[in-house]
């Protein structure tokens, strides 16, 4: 009786949407995606982000920056080349799913570049002390960091809402440095074996 009422149901939803009015659509796709193709593309063919961030990186002589700071060759002094690079690679062509999301995210990567590209030769310094510092040392700061973040939650009682904002911003802080040292060390040890 159960198996009947449903079919009834179904036949009732199919026949009551034949008496629905539909409005007459019309594709404005093409006209839509030209308009956002002429937004993204130039006069000749050149993604206008990525342009635009090429002119801003010659325009900073970033390179000549990266070159100056002395990060090639302590990468080079620390073992890191590109033959050391290789085995990413075909660890990204063992694993395709990998290229599929560097793909999906490259719009979102484009708006990102920029501020990567400002923030680059303040970070060079910091980078290049990075790759000649040993990747135990890092892997120590990342613990480290794991440990204040748990110290602030510990220590830090929660009778008042600025002690709570403050637990909350030292795991905030804490959180990310750590999993950026741990990557860092974990990658670092990759190249330099």
């Amino acid at each position: 009786m159960v198996k009947l009422t449903f079919l009834i149901t179904a036949l009732l939803c199919t026949v009551s949407s034949a008496f629905v009015v539909t409005s007459p659509t019309r594709s404005y796709s093409s006209l839509s995606s030209a308009a956002q193709l002429a937004d993204e593309v130039d006069t000749v063919g050149n993604n206008v982000a990525v342009k635009s961030l090429l002119t801003k990186v010659q325009e900073q002589r970033l390179l000549s920056k990266v070159a100056a700071s002395g990060l090639l060759s302590k990468a080079q002094a620390a073992g890191i080349s590109l033959s050391k690079i290789e085995p990413l690679l075909a660890l990204a062509a063992e694993y395709p799913d990998i290229l599929i999301l560097v793909e999906a995210s490259g719009p979102d990567l484009l708006k990102i570049l920029p501020t990567v590209v400002d923030l680059a030769p303040g970070a060079l310094p910091l980078l290049a002390t990075a790759i000649a510092t040993p990747p135990a040392v890092i892997q120590g700061a990342g613990i480290g960091a794991l440990l204040a973040a748990a110290a602030a939650v510990l220590l830090i009682p929660d009778d008042s809402v600025t002690n709570v904002a403050f637990q909350t911003l030292a795991v905030g802080v804490m959180v990310p440095v750590a999993g950026a040292s741990l990557a860092g060390a974990a990658i670092l040890s990759k190249l330099t074996k």
